[in-house]
């Protein structure tokens, strides 16, 4: 990123929407130093939120575009979202009476989206809708997505020919220290939302019976033994009563 021509453009709008320093500042919410700052290009004590807000302030979209020795990161993101495809769809290949359809589109009432992975047994008639991450970055829009899926998922089998008695949901996430640091950041919320641990996810995948909570981290993209690397979120201790 170009520190200075960040700031030349931003000074650019500022002058061309004929606002002072003082009311972009007024409008982020921000010092009138910072925004002098931001102007003259010293972005090194600036943060992403802080750039974010003296943008909208300004009516100006900040797009980032990150690349590694010159490539396109988006194909390294879609070449690792792809391998983990591939690792479940080998692993469904060797369970018995599962069918699993990839990149399931929907489009209900308005709601739109794609599910990763929609897994059907007919013989008890089980639903699963898997999510597959290679990144956590907002966990809570990430449960949210998933929850609007299981809860549209009925009927996006149906239009398959397939009629669920029970839909259960399974998150799994590519294995990285990032993604465990943010999972166990959020421990409690996920320990409630997606209370299933690896022996629980195994046998229900062996013999479907109620709805399916869980959680995983893929180790091995690529492996069909990867499912079996669950990960169980910890409850967090209680406090400690004073004068223990």
């Amino acid at each position: 990123m170009d520190d200075v021509a960040v700031g030349r453009a931003f000074r650019t709008v500022r002058v061309r929407r004929r606002l002072r320093q003082s009311d972009v500042a007024a409008a982020a919410g921000l010092s009138q130093q910072t925004i002098s700052r931001l102007v003259s290009g010293a972005l090194g004590p600036v943060s992403m939120d802080t750039l974010r807000r003296v943008a909208t302030a300004m009516g100006v979209r900040i797009t980032l575009d990150v690349r590694w020795q010159g490539a396109d990161l988006d194909r390294l993101v879609g070449a690792r979202h792809s391998a983990m495809h591939e690792a479940l769809a080998s692993m469904f290949a060797i369970l018995p009476e599962w069918v699993s359809a990839p990149e399931v589109s929907f489009a209900i009432y308005g709601e739109r989206g794609v599910i990763d992975i929609l897994a059907w047994h007919e013989r008890t008639r089980s639903l699963l809708v898997i999510e597959i991450k290679t990144e956590l970055v907002d966990l809570q829009a990430t449960l949210g997505t998933l929850d609007r899926k299981v809860r549209l998922a009925s009927q996006i089998a149906q239009q398959r020919g397939w009629d669920p008695v029970t839909v259960g949901a399974w998150l799994v996430v590519a294995e990285g220290s990032t993604n465990r640091r943010r999972i166990q950041r959020h421990a409690t919320l996920l320990r409630t939302a997606l209370p299933d641990d690896g022996p629980m996810l195994r046998a229900w995948l062996r013999r479907p019976s109620g709805p399916l909570r869980a959680l995983s981290f893929l180790a091995a993209p690529g492996s069909p033994r990867a499912y079996a690397q669950t990960h169980r979120v910890n409850r967090p201790r209680r406090a400690e009563r004073p004068g223990r």
